[in-house]
């Protein structure tokens, strides 16, 4: 199985030791990589389809895999004792949805904080189908001033798809309508659920 080599500007994280675990964890399942993460120290990377909890782990062994360091928000219930240990670990974030806060500002202002950071979004939002996707990552892309990172799960050729950066222009509508273009060929483990 090839592994993309981790550019120099990306964040690192793990070892020899976790990423073999990463790398075994994808063989032993038959899964592979496409594509590489661009040399960028600052990005949000989109992954979809979003719609089995097998999603998950994948991305993790993904992760574990190439040695990036990402940052991922979840649902606060996730990081309840004991699985609220390793799932800070990950890079997660707890977010509380019941409470109302300007999440997009809260972003832009980690990218302004941080040299290095990859902020992983799921566009979705849900592993339910949805008719349009949450268009919170784009505006944290374009207000931060970074690209968006497509990478797709095909469950299909049992790939991770990584695709090349975006620029957002200022325009949702028709930069979302690209991105989509992406995921257009791609098979999730739930087809139902996914409509690019």
């Amino acid at each position: 199985m090839r592994v993309p080599s981790l550019a120099p500007s990306l964040p690192g994280r793990g070892n020899a030791v976790s990423r073999s675990i990463g790398r075994i964890a994808l063989s032993l399942t038959g899964w592979g990589f496409e594509g590489e993460l661009p040399n960028l120290s600052r990005f949000v990377l989109i992954v979809a389809p979003h719609t089995s909890n097998w999603d998950f782990p994948l991305g993790v062994a993904g992760i574990f895999a190439l040695g990036a360091r990402v940052s991922f928000l979840g649902k606060h219930p996730l990081f309840k004792w004991p699985l609220g240990i390793p799932m800070r670990w990950l890079g997660g974030i707890p977010v509380d949805r019941s409470v109302r806060r300007d999440r997009v500002a809260e972003s832009v202002d980690a990218f302004k904080e941080n040299e290095k950071l990859i902020l992983v979004v799921a566009p979705e939002g849900t592993r339910q189908y949805v008719a349009e996707w949450k268009t919170g990552f784009y505006y944290v892309a374009h207000r931060a001033g970074v690209p968006i990172v497509p990478v797709a799960f095909d469950y299909e050729q049992k790939v991770i798809r990584i695709g090349a950066p975006f620029t957002p222009t200022g325009n949702p509508n028709a930069d979302i309508a690209t991105l989509k273009k992406f995921y257009s060929a791609v098979v999730a483990r739930k087809p139902e659920n996914f409509q690019p």
